[in-house]
């Protein structure tokens, strides 16, 4: 192995890093949620700066490769992340999260998380599409548990006998395909990225 391969291979190993943390992150909390989904939205709330601040910096090469402008970029990142961080906040301080209780609670931020994902992955970049549609199926599940039977159909694509039964497992079958998606349009982008730039 030559220097150079050696240094692309630890320069992709640190760029697809951050979208193992989101994933891993979101599989232990589901986890954790699923045996106490009232006590767990606080961990939710700490982890949405924490899928912004990942949003932000994995998608920064998707502008210079699309010829955006990276200040503009950053600045629709932080509206959109900033000012959902901020209803957080203001729904926490007027004490929506006690009026909801603690399940309802968890539920909601999971979903807005979602939603919010989506919008990102909708307009700036697609890897973000892919984890907030896993993220609202995570939500969609710790709603209402009885939902799982939505994992059948999944667990056919799967080859997972009693899919329904198994959601955890699922769930973990599903992280690791939409990571890999994602890791795919990631490797794309620096592919577009390094062709920019020689040319």
């Amino acid at each position: 192995m030559t220097k150079s391969t050696g240094k692309q291979q630890s320069s992709l190993m640190l760029a697809l890093l951050p979208l193992v943390l989101l994933y891993a992150c979101t599989v232990t909390l589901y986890a954790l949620t699923r045996d106490d989904l009232g006590g767990t939205s606080a961990y939710w709330g700490y982890f949405v700066p924490v899928v912004a601040f990942i949003s932000l910096i994995t998608a920064w090469g998707n502008a210079y490769a699309r010829g955006d402008s990276r200040l503009f970029y950053l600045i629709k990142q932080i509206i959109i992340w900033g000012a959902f961080i901020w209803v957080l906040m203001l729904l926490q301080k007027i004490g929506a999260d006690t009026a909801l209780g603690g399940q309802k609670a968890t539920v909601a931020i999971v979903l807005m998380t979602a939603l919010v994902s989506l919008l990102v992955g909708l307009y700036l970049d697609s890897k973000m599409f892919f984890y907030g549609a896993y993220l609202g199926l995570c939500g969609y599940l710790l709603a209402d548990p009885s939902h799982s039977a939505v994992l059948a159909k999944i667990g056919e694509t799967f080859k997972v006998v009693d899919a329904p039964n198994k959601p955890l497992t699922m769930m973990i079958a599903i992280a690791v395909v939409a990571f890999l998606v994602s890791a795919f349009l990631l490797m794309s982008t620096r592919g577009s990225v390094a062709a920019k730039r020689a040319s």
